[in-house]
C-alpha cells in the first residue's frame, strides 16, 4: 500500500482493531452486491469509498424516475439505463482503486452467476423478492459464503448476518421459510421512507467490513429490526433450525 492510499485510508487505520492489515484484507476481497436499487446503492458506495478490492454488481433493472428519491448512485441522467452499468459509473468517480464490473442481468443459477459468487469472499443481498433471497441463500450455504440479508418496506426495515463457515450459524431459510413466503407485492405499488434504505444499505456495508476487515468484530445470526417512525431498533437472535431444509442436519 502506497503513501496515497495511506494517506486515502488514514481514518480506517486510526482504529486499533482495523490497522494497515485490516486495510490491505479489505483490499484484496471480492464482494458480490445483488441488486442495485435502494439498498444496494448506499452499500456499494460505502464499500467502495471503504477500499474494496473488486465489487461486482448484478442487477437486471433500468433506472426510473421514481427511483431518484432514494437509489442515491442514480441520477437524471442515467434514466433508462441499466442500473448495474450506472451505480459503477458514480461509483468509478468515488474510488478508482476499487475494480467495478457491472452485470446487467438477473442473478439466477446459471454459469456465470455462480462463478461470481464461487470466487467472492462476501454476498450482499439488497434484491427486493424472495425467489433471489432464497436462491442466494441456498448458493451462500452450498459455497460456504457469508451472506449480508437486507429489507426495507414502509418505515420498517432489518439486516442480519448468516455465514455458513460456522457450524452455529443459522441461514434465511432457518429465518424465512421458503414455503412461508407471502404473495409479495410489487415494488412499484409499494411506499418506502428513503432515508430507511439508506440506514439498512449502510449496515450492510458495515457488516460486510467488518467480515472482511474485522472478522474478530462480525456479529453473525443476530436479526436488526428498524422502525423509521420512532428510530428504534431492535435485535432478536435467529437460533440455527436443526431440520432447516438448507443448513440443516443431513442424516
Amino acid at each position: 500500500m502506497d503513501d496515497l492510499l495511506l494517506q486515502r485510508y488514514s481514518r480506517h487505520l486510526l482504529l486499533e482493531e482495523f490497522d494497515v492489515a485490516g486495510q490491505q484484507r479489505l483490499a484484496e476481497a471480492k464482494v458480490l452486491i445483488v441488486g442495485a436499487g435502494g439498498l444496494g446503492c448506499p452499500a456499494a458506495l460505502y464499500l467502495t469509498a471503504a477500499g474494496v478490492g473488486e465489487l461486482t454488481i448484478y442487477d437486471d433493472d433500468q433506472v426510473d424516475l421514481t427511483n431518484l428519491q432514494r437509489q442515491v448512485l442514480h441520477n437524471d441522467k442515467r434514466i433508462g439505463i441499466n442500473k448495474a452499468d450506472s451505480a459503477c459509473q458514480t461509483l468509478g468517480d468515488i474510488n478508482p482503486h476499487c475494480r467495478l464490473v457491472a452485470k446487467g442481468e438477473k442473478f439466477t443459477a446459471a454459469a456465470d452467476c455462480l462463478a461470481a459468487l464461487a470466487v467472492c469472499d462476501v454476498v450482499v443481498d439488497c434484491c427486493d423478492n424472495y425467489a433471489t433471497r432464497h436462491l442466494l441463500n441456498r448458493l451462500c450455504v452450498a459455497h460456504k459464503k457469508p451472506l449480508v440479508f437486507g429489507a426495507a418496506s414502509g418505515f420498517c426495515g432489518q439486516t442480519a448476518v448468516f455465514d455458513s463457515r460456522l457450524a452455529e450459524s443459522p441461514c434465511y431459510h432457518c429465518l424465512f421459510c421458503e414455503e412461508d413466503d407471502a404473495e409479495e407485492t410489487p415494488c412499484a405499488l409499494m411506499g418506502v421512507f428513503a432515508p430507511l434504505v439508506g440506514v439498512v444499505g449502510c449496515l450492510q456495508a458495515a457488516a460486510a467490513i467488518k467480515l472482511l476487515a474485522m472478522p474478530q468484530l462480525a456479529t453473525v445470526g443476530n436479526l436488526l429490526l428498524i422502525e423509521a417512525r420512532t428510530m428504534e431498533m431492535r435485535e432478536v437472535r435467529v437460533p440455527k433450525d436443526p431440520q432447516c431444509a438448507v443448513c440443516g442436519n443431513k442424516q
